[in-house]
């Protein structure tokens, strides 16, 4: 391989040169990844390759019913599970008990 002279190259050819080695080396590597994923594919295990095919369904959750109301807003409920609602801090917050939230059908 010749060595090129790049300061006598215009930026006509200078540009030119860029996009070929940019587009030969984007094929390259392309090229590449083909090897290293048909590699990575014969390492895998026979059951991993059939767990990526299969993917289960996610079971089934039973209805939570809501064991907390909003005395200022009735159409506002928590069942208990996850973050604690802003109506349900403030409630709190404000010295009230708890229980004066509480669905009298979820206590029981």
């Amino acid at each position: 391989m010749k060595k090129a002279d790049f300061k006598g190259m215009s930026v006509d050819e200078l540009w030119a040169l860029y996009e070929k080695v940019s587009a030969e080396i984007a094929a390259k590597i392309i090229i590449e990844q083909k090897v290293l994923e048909r590699r990575l594919a014969a390492l895998r295990p026979p059951a991993a390759k059939q767990r990526e095919a299969f993917k289960p369904e996610r079971r089934p959750y039973p209805t939570v019913f809501p064991k907390f109301r909003n005395p200022d807003d009735p159409s506002q409920t928590w069942a208990g599970r996850g973050k604690q609602p802003r109506w349900f801090l403030t409630h709190l917050s404000s010295g009230r008990p708890m229980e004066d939230l509480r669905i009298q059908q979820a206590a029981e």
